[in-house]
């Protein structure tokens, strides 16, 4: 799998990333979640992770072809959205070797894959209440 770099949001010791993959999917490289207060509010099935990454970093979406990269939706695969403005994201985690290989990734950082349509919708206007309640 290749990946174009969108970009990061990056200070030091930090750089959660946006990649847009060959295969119509984004990579969305963040901060593992491990707080269990986080974790004990999702069902995180096998194969699947959880990351956390800040809002701003969608704002690369704009490279991919996006006018925006604002979020007005949050729904899935965003699962919360913390009281510091940030979203725990959850999607399968990224194991393909060649995509690894391109990343710079500190141990206390994964990524998740997730397709294109599903960030996409999360630039759309939301049609109704949101669902998910602050961490």
């Amino acid at each position: 799998m290749k990946l174009r770099f969108l970009g990061k949001n990056s200070t030091p010791g930090d750089s959660p990333t946006l990649y847009a993959s060959d295969p119509d999917s984004y990579v969305i490289q963040g901060w593992k979640v491990f707080a269990n207060d986080l974790l004990m509010r999702l069902d995180v099935p096998k194969g699947q992770t959880v990351i956390e990454v800040p809002t701003e970093l969608f704002e690369h979406l704009t490279k991919d072809g996006h006018e925006t990269g604002e979020i007005k939706r949050f729904t899935a695969p965003i699962k919360i959205v913390t009281e510091q403005g940030t979203c725990i994201l959850q999607g399968p985690e990224m194991h393909d070797p060649e995509a690894l290989s391109q990343m710079r990734m500190p141990d206390y950082e994964t990524c998740i894959e997730v397709p294109k349509s599903s960030i996409t919708a999360l630039l759309e206007e939301n049609s109704g209440p949101d669902h998910l309640g602050p961490a």
